[in-house]
């Protein structure tokens, strides 16, 4: 940070304890670019130093106090002005004096929670961060350094297949089966078709797995879908009793588990779609809220219990354009 057209009198780096032998994981930024950072898990402590390096020899440094903050925020984009921070660590490096030389300090922040995992979205982020101040009577000087952390999960206890009927009176009677209705990032999806009776002309079929971002609350909330992947499940009119097969690999996409109430700021949530096009390019659908969760790769550090509620086997969502499967009564 510069005042009055002076540079920084010294540069500050943040040193993590074990930084050459632990993972790193990617997440994206605004611009949809992607950033690599330290990886942690919920309980995991954050240690480490702080190296202050004096860019001239013999230039002192006075300073009103030291210090390194862990702080986790979620900020919404639409609200930059307010940052909502749910986690803030304080340490002190250095009570108020002067530096004329480099000076390294040690610090640990024992045991950490991290209750949720980082995302960036269309409308929102949620990050962690060290931030080492040098308190200035001017102009303080700031080092800011990102860290992901993945949230873990169990296996759901309560994993049911999702199975419905649905269609249009005396036209379209179709039957779907998925074999599970939680699957964990790596899955895959596995399921069937069944078309009991086929009075229109279907052209084809396609299965979709759409990402619904939404923010605020009440009145105020804004909701965003991304079509994470589309898949053609059938090309040409299938007939009476004809089974169509469903497999489709979770690994290949960037999924995060299903997020929700986030600190009373976001939810993201996951839907299978299943659309159905006729010859005259009319469009059927039906939308099947499915719950993700990360598996972890060794279960040696503390987890956290995943969602239990489940989806919502009801969700429909109907566009001017397009006809929505009523469900059948079985």
């Amino acid at each position: 940070m510069t005042f009055f057209g002076f540079g920084a009198a010294a540069d500050i780096d943040i040193i993590l304890d074990g930084s050459d032998t632990r993972k790193q994981a990617e997440i994206k930024t605004e611009d949809g670019r992607k950033e690599k950072h330290y990886l942690f898990y919920d309980g995991e402590s954050v240690t480490g130093k702080v190296n202050i390096t004096m860019k001239k020899p013999g230039v002192r440094l006075e300073h009103q106090g030291i210090k390194i903050e862990f702080i986790g925020q979620i900020e919404l984009y639409y609200d930059r002005g307010n940052h909502h921070e749910f986690t803030s660590l304080v340490k002190e490096l250095a009570r108020p004096g002067e530096l004329t030389q480099n000076a390294t300090y040690p610090f640990q922040f024992q045991q950490v929670e991290k209750s949720y995992e980082s995302y960036t979205g269309v409308n929102v982020r949620l990050r962690y961060f060290l931030r080492v101040t040098i308190v200035k009577r001017l102009s303080d000087l700031l080092k800011e350094m990102d860290i992901i952390v993945h949230t873990l999960s169990t296996y759901p206890e309560m994993n049911n297949s999702i199975k419905m009927e649905v269609g249009i009176e005396d036209c379209l009677h179709i039957e779907f089966e998925y074999n599970k209705s939680k699957y964990h990032l790596k899955d895959v999806i596995v399921g069937k078709i069944y078309f009991l009776l086929v009075r229109i002309k279907i052209r084809h079929m396609e299965l979709a797995i759409i990402k619904r971002e939404s923010t605020g609350s009440g009145p105020n909330t804004f909701n965003e879908n991304e079509t994470i992947a589309k898949y053609e499940i059938m090309d040409g009119a299938p007939v009476r009793g004809e089974s169509i097969p469903i497999r489709l690999f979770l690994s290949g996409y960037d999924l995060t588990p299903t997020m929700r109430d986030i600190n009373k700021k976001f939810s993201v949530r996951y839907y299978l779609n299943l659309v159905l096009v006729d010859e005259e390019e009319r469009r059927y659908f039906k939308q099947q809220e499915i719950v993700l969760w990360r598996k972890g790769e060794k279960v040696r550090r503390q987890i956290q219990q995943p969602v239990n509620s489940a989806p919502n086997s009801n969700s429909t969502a109907v566009s001017p354009d397009e006809k929505s499967l009523a469900d059948e009564e079985k």
